[in-house]
């Protein structure tokens, strides 16, 4: 009797820890596993859909991007080197924007590609959205989509394959690609992070910064250019101070040439339809 009261007591408090972590937004309820057959499955249908999706056939300009992208995923400050980082580009050049999905596949608009000036940019999105997969965001929010009962139900074992159900499905929820502000923010983080313990720093840390500056100024002039963009990763001012604080403690306030890469850059941008 006393081992049953302990047992329950030590599962009370588990379960009490876990909800108040699920309730702060930092529980993550699925395993890694699932953040990859989630992306396996997104990818199925992304690849589905031409549409809305078309994928730009240019190899010399996705294995560029692909190339800035293995350094990124190269650096000390990404933790979940198993996942598949990516880069898939997609033929719209109305649409300034970049997505994630778990697993790390990266998805570049080719709107982005024209709108942005310099490598260290290029980097600092690149960097931002891969802290939005090795973070893994995306599930994590769907723990708290899902709500502390189905938590609740989970860590007691009521229904064993509650998750693996779910999981199955999930390749439908695009929508969990639409990130909070202190989910960006982390994000802003994890690429100033990732650039900043690159070995002799090849992009300025700020890169992701320079992009967040020149589209609040466009944002402000032209609401409707960047729309999309605003809808899956909101930029304020907030943002741009929290990342110049950063800036300004790594002792680093302006870029380098050699970091701005601007040369190659527009050689490749010039390929972009």
């Amino acid at each position: 009797m006393r081992y049953h009261n302990t047992l329950t007591l030590s599962i009370v408090i588990l379960l009490t820890a876990i909800l108040a972590s699920c309730a702060s937004g930092g529980f993550n309820v699925f395993p890694k596993s699932d953040d990859v057959k989630l992306g396996m499955q997104m990818q199925k249908q992304l690849a589905a859909d031409p549409q809305h999706y078309p994928v730009l056939n240019n190899p010399a300009l996705t294995n560029y991007v692909q190339s800035v992208e293995n350094r990124i995923a190269a650096s000390p400050n990404v933790k979940n080197k198993d996942f598949h980082y990516t880069i898939t580009i997609i033929n719209d050049p109305k649409t300034v924007n970049a997505f994630t999905i778990p697993g790390g596949g990266i998805y570049v608009y080719t709107g982005l590609l024209k709108f942005i000036d310099d490598e260290s940019a290029l980097a600092g999105i690149l960097a931002h959205e891969t802290t939005h997969a090795d973070h893994r965001h995306a599930t994590r929010n769907l723990t708290q989509q899902y709500g502390l009962q189905f938590v609740a139900s989970l860590v007691l074992g009521n229904n064993p394959n509650q998750l693996a159900q779910i999981a199955s499905t999930l390749g439908t929820e695009l929508s969990v690609l639409r990130f909070s502000r202190d989910d960006e923010r982390e994000a802003d983080q994890g690429s100033f992070d990732d650039l900043n313990q690159l070995p002799g720093k090849p992009w300025y840390p700020g890169g992701a910064n320079l992009f967040l500056k020149k589209s609040l100024a466009v944002h402000a002039q032209q609401p409707g250019q960047l729309q999309q963009m605003f809808l899956t990763h909101p930029v304020d001012q907030q943002r741009i101070d929290a990342f110049n604080a950063d800036l300004q403690k790594s002792g680093q306030p302006n870029p380098s040439a050699a970091q701005l890469n601007q040369a190659n850059y527009q050689r490749y941008k010039a390929m972009v339809p």
